[in-house]
C-alpha cells in the first residue's frame, strides 16, 4: 500500500469529531430570530401580521383576525393547520389586541418602548390593550391605563412568552377559567352548552321520545344575523366579507352539482 501515489489516512482523520454544542450566544441569536418572526407573522397563516386587527390566544400567540375567522368557517377543502390546532374553537378563544402607535411605530403608551422582540410585552383581558410588561408592573393599577376597564392581575397575558415560568402561569390561568366555564376572553364557553345539549338529545333519541334533532328544525341564519353579535365595525366588516365569499363558493358548488345532474339525465334519455 502507498505505492500508488496516494496517502494512507491517519486514525484522527477517520474518526469524526463530536457534534459541537451551540454556544449561549448562538442559542440567544436563534431564539431572537424565532421571536422576531413570531412578532411579524401570523402563527396560523404565516402571512404578515396585521397589527391593526391582530388577535391573541391564551398562550400569547399572535394571529391575523381574518385568518382565524376563515379557519373557523366550515370548508370542503382540506387544510393542514386550522385554529383547532392551537386549541381555538371559536372567536371567544381569542382577544383582539389594541396596540398604540407613536411616530409611526407600535409602542407602549406608557413607557414608549417599541413593541417587538426586544420588549417583553403583555396585554390585558378583556379589553386587549397592550403595554410593555415593565410599565404595567410599575404602575400597579387594577384598571387599564388606556380605557379604564378593570382587570385582574391573572388576566395579564404575556405576548409570545419565552420562559417556562410565564407559560406555566398561562396554563394554570386557562385551567382555572375552564373550571368556571369561561374562555380566554372571559366569556362563557358555549361549546360546553352545545355538548350538554347534544348529550341530552342523544339520550332522548335512545329512549324513542324524539326522532329528529333540534338542529334540523332551526332555520338557517342569513349573513346579517351571523354578524349581529359583533360590536366592532372592523371585525364585523371582515366577518361579513369572509361569509360572503363562503356563500358565493357554496352557491357555485350547488350550481355545478345541478348542471352535472341535468347532464346526466340527458345522457340517460
Amino acid at each position: 500500500m502507498g505505492n500508488d501515489g496516494g496517502s494512507i489516512p491517519k486514525r484522527r482523520e477517520l474518526v469524526k469529531n463530536a457534534a459541537r454544542a451551540p454556544t449561549v450566544s448562538e442559542l440567544k441569536a436563534t431564539a431572537l430570530e424565532s421571536l422576531t418572526h413570531a412578532w411579524a407573522h401570523c402563527a396560523l397563516s404565516g402571512a404578515i401580521l396585521e397589527m391593526e386587527t391582530a388577535v391573541s390566544d391564551w398562550k400569547g400567540r399572535l394571529f391575523n383576525y381574518e385568518a382565524i375567522l376563515s379557519g373557523l368557517m366550515p370548508s370542503d377543502e382540506p387544510v393542514e393547520t386550522t385554529p383547532a390546532t392551537f386549541g381555538i374553537k371559536s372567536l371567544r378563544d381569542v382577544v383582539r389586541l389594541k396596540f398604540s402607535k407613536t411616530d409611526g411605530k407600535w409602542a407602549c403608551p406608557i413607557s414608549m418602548k417599541e413593541m417587538g422582540p426586544s420588549t417583553k410585552a403583555v396585554y390585558l383581558v378583556p379589553c386587549g390593550h397592550a403595554f410593555a410588561e415593565v410599565a404595567i408592573t410599575e404602575i400597579q393599577e387594577s384598571s387599564c391605563p388606556e380605557c379604564g376597564e378593570n382587570f385582574e392581575k391573572a388576566n395579564t397575558i404575556t405576548i409570545l412568552p419565552t420562559t417556562e415560568k410565564d407559560v406555566r402561569r398561562l396554563e394554570k390561568r386557562l385551567d382555572d377559567l375552564r373550571e368556571k366555564g369561561l374562555t380566554h376572553s372571559l366569556k362563557k364557553d358555549k361549546s360546553e352548552k352545545k355538548n350538554k345539549k347534544k348529550r341530552k338529545g342523544d339520550e332522548v333519541n335512545e329512549n324513542g321520545d324524539k326522532s329528529m334533532k333540534a338542529d334540523a328544525l332551526q332555520p338557517k341564519k342569513d349573513a346579517d344575523s351571523r354578524i349581529s353579535g359583533i360590536n366592532n365595525p372592523m371585525a364585523a366588516s371582515l366577518t361579513a366579507k369572509v361569509l360572503a365569499e363562503q356563500d358565493e363558493r357554496n352557491k357555485r358548488r350547488k350550481l355545478m352539482a345541478e348542471v352535472i345532474s341535468r347532464n346526466g339525465e340527458v345522457v340517460k334519455n
